[in-house]
């Protein structure tokens, strides 16, 4: 490997929105996240809308009118 052209890593504690907390690497010093393994529908098996931008609403609303 070529000397000094690799990013510098940083062991750092990830924090999720649900709270959940963990350790792992990587080139930032910080990192925050929507989602994590804990919350998300794929690995906990619960249906949950994740829906930041207001989507969903802004899906039915369109369509309410419609019918």
């Amino acid at each position: 490997m070529k000397k000094d052209i690799h990013p510098e890593l940083f062991e750092v504690q990830v924090h999720c929105a649900c709270g959940n907390t963990f350790k792992t690497r990587s080139t930032s010093k910080e990192l925050n996240v929507t989602l994590c393994a804990k919350c998300h529908p794929f690995y906990t098996g619960a249906q949950k809308y994740v829906d930041t931008a207001g989507r969903i609403e802004k899906f039915k609303k369109k369509y309410e009118k419609k019918s």
